[in-house]
Order: C-alpha cells, then structure tokens, then sequence
C-alpha cells in the first residue's frame, strides 16, 4: 500500500505573497534586491546598449576603473517597494537601428516577469525613460581610416 506523500513546506504556492495571515514570520525585500534585478532584467533585451543617463554612465565608466569597486548594477534603476508591490523607473541607452517601441515593451515584459518570479512582489508599473541612443561608431567602434597611407 503506498503512503500519502508529505508537501514540503517550502514549495512555493502559484499566486503566494510575501506575508499572508498565518506565515510564521515577515519577509522583507530590500529596494537594492528589486534594483539588481530589474537591471538585469533590462540588460538581458536585445537593442539595450546601457542604463543610466550621460552622467551616471560617465561616473560609471570612472568608477569601473577603480579597483576593488566592482561594477555598478543598479545605475539607471531607481525603485519604489512597498510590502506587496513594486514600482521601477528604468533610464536607458537604446542601440542605433533598433525600434524604440518595441525595446521598450520588452523591457517591460521581461522585468515585470523576472522581479515578480523572483522576489514574489507585484510590479504596478515599470517606466521607462530612452536618454540617448548608442551610434555603431561610438565607443571604440570603427574608426575611419585615412584615404591617404
């Protein structure tokens, strides 16, 4: 005769929150937590050269030099987390070439689905601001060479 097998406690339950009546303690998630995965979430796109604005990506770019600094994850991503939801402000650099409208959505989609898989937090909103657009040529792209040896 086979037994009843146990749940495991730890399974996670499709549509579970973070604290509901009757848990035996309280999660909190951190708003650096939403940041780091909402950066990396965004990074993942296809079309997305960076995040951040001219200035964070400049101190970025100084910062990256410094040793022992790391990288900076969550420049370009500012968060608001509440107990149950999430709002996320996303500043990013699009590739030349690509559409607009259609990085964006992508965007959207892939960190709404990636910060609520993983930290089990609703996102109400995710806005998303296009500060520059990266040209092929910047950045130690092609440089044109003279006509004339």
């Amino acid at each position: 005769m086979a037994q009843p097998s146990a749940s495991k406690p730890d399974t996670p339950v499709a549509g579970a929150s973070l604290n509901e009546e009757g848990a035996a303690g309280k999660t909190t998630i951190s708003s650096v937590v939403v940041q780091k995965v909402a950066g990396l979430a965004t990074r993942e796109v296809t079309g997305i050269h960076a995040l951040g604005g001219g200035v964070s990506r400049a101190f970025g770019a100084i910062r990256e030099r410094i040793p022992g600094s790391g990288t900076v994850t969550t420049s370009g991503v500012s968060v608001e987390v509440g107990e149950k939801q999430a709002a996320i402000d996303l500043d990013v650099v699009v590739e030349y070439g690509a559409r607009i409208v259609d990085v964006a959505r992508a965007v959207r989609r892939n960190v709404i689905g990636q910060v609520e898989q993983i930290t089990g937090l609703e996102v109400i909103e995710v806005n998303i601001a296009v500060n520059d657009i990266h040209l092929p040529d910047e950045n130690g792209g092609e440089t044109e060479t003279s006509r004339v040896e």
